[in-house]
């Protein structure tokens, strides 16, 4: 069985923390409103364990 559409998340996602005016908030597409709240950024990795020993070496706690 699929999910329920989240339309809390959604209008709080565009109104408050995009800050988008209802007029505009409405009027885009599924597509268009997941672009601007994120859905497509790249994911953040993790560092390698070679990178955070380089890191490690560059700048040692003193």
């Amino acid at each position: 069985m699929a999910e329920p559409f989240p339309w809390r998340a959604a209008i709080h996602t565009g109104l408050c923390t995009l800050r988008l005016p209802p007029e505009v908030f409405w009027a885009l597409s599924p597509l268009e409103f997941a672009a601007m709240a994120g859905a497509f950024a790249p994911a953040e990795g993790f560092p390698t364990r070679a990178a955070l020993d380089d890191l490690m070496t560059r700048f040692p706690d003193r």
